[in-house]
């Protein structure tokens, strides 16, 4: 063998061998949130008349390269030619710059805020309900703001008006011109505060006024809801499924009406359903534990058709009660006409 030859060998080896920079995606495991494992509820609801069910509920997961692993080129391919796996660009799981602690610390932050989301999502379908605040999440070093208001501040008013909706306290802020004036009545600790801010003009968007905070919305949610998933699950894509299994345990009779159903979606405070990764492989992985109704958000319905899966139904879910409405005619006619992906 030549000495090109041998340095050509070399370099196919070491390519092979080099990280590439992309993550596989492979069916994960579901989990029943209708089941009690060890006697104990995964969703326990208190606080409320519950009603038993039947059936089974499964959210769905994507088994990810984890953040701080590399796959090489060979396990790449292995996966692009797999039926049921995916390969993505890593940058499109993982922040560039995100460390593996800060990548598991936002995925468990997620996930507890689609419980709680999913829970008002699913009072609110129920007709009850379920008062929201405006509050301060951080306060930019350099901003208007700073020394003024503190994380935990609670916004009830801007320049005299009332809101009942958080983004509607949003809107108002945006409604002012950079440099204009802006009061706020504050509720920290008890008290109420009278702030006056001066607005300067947002970096990221021309025109828009800001005054240095970041707000998030915190709920009053008239009811206990606990969900014990344990470890190795994150990340919003669940937030449909929990707001069912919560309306279902609000609910006189069994939604499922004893079929095996699982699902996946984000959801919203107003129970819109929205799309998330990995549908092909979450379908796949549903089939393999037995679903035989799958939940779609609708922007993933076209992906999700192209599932190499039989004999599971997949219906179209816009929002939380298009859901209860076609799991509640499946559960009287598995042939009931539903919207279905494909």
């Amino acid at each position: 063998m030549t000495t090109a030859a041998v340095v050509l060998v070399a370099l196919v080896v070491v390519a092979f061998l080099l990280p590439v920079p992309y993550v596989t995606l492979q069916p994960g495991p579901t989990r029943d949130v209708l089941a009690m494992p060890d006697g104990e509820p995964v969703v326990q609801v208190d606080g409320q008349q519950t009603f038993p069910t039947e059936g089974s509920l499964s959210l769905t997961t994507v088994s990810v390269t984890a953040a701080g692993q590399d796959i090489g080129l060979v396990e790449a391919l292995r996966a692009w030619f797999s039926p049921d796996d995916a390969v993505v660009p890593r940058d499109v799981i993982y922040a560039p710059s995100q460390t593996v602690q800060e990548a598991e610390q936002e995925s468990a932050a997620q996930m507890t805020d689609s419980q709680s989301i999913a829970a008002v999502a699913a009072l609110r379908l129920l007709g009850e309900p379920v008062e929201e605040q405006l509050k301060v999440v951080d306060v930019d070093e350099s901003g208007p703001a700073e020394g003024e208001l503190k994380a935990g501040d609670q916004v009830v008013a801007i320049d005299g008006q009332e809101f009942a909706a958080a983004t509607s306290g949003l809107r108002l802020l945006r409604e002012r011109e950079p440099g204009d004036e802006v009061r706020l009545a504050v509720l920290r600790s008890g008290a109420e505060l009278d702030v006056r801010l001066t607005s300067v003009e947002s970096d990221d968007e021309a025109g828009v006024p800001v005054i240095g905070v970041q707000v998030g919305v915190d709920y009053d949610i008239p009811v206990d809801v606990t969900i014990n998933l344990g470890g190795g699950i994150g990340g919003p894509s669940a937030g449909s499924v929990f707001a069912i299994a919560i309306y279902d345990l609000l609910t006189e009779g069994s939604l499922t009406g004893g079929m095996a159903v699982a699902g996946t979606g984000t959801i919203d405070a107003e129970g819109v359903v929205g799309p998330i990764g990995g549908i092909q492989q979450k379908v796949v992985g549903a089939q393999s534990e037995g679903a035989t109704v799958f939940l779609v958000p609708e922007e993933n319905c076209e992906e999700a058709a192209g599932a190499e899966v039989d004999d599971i139904t997949l219906v179209e879910v816009h929002e939380l009660s298009e859901a209860v409405d076609s799991l509640e005619a499946l559960a009287d006619d598995s042939a009931a006409d539903v919207p279905t992906c494909g």
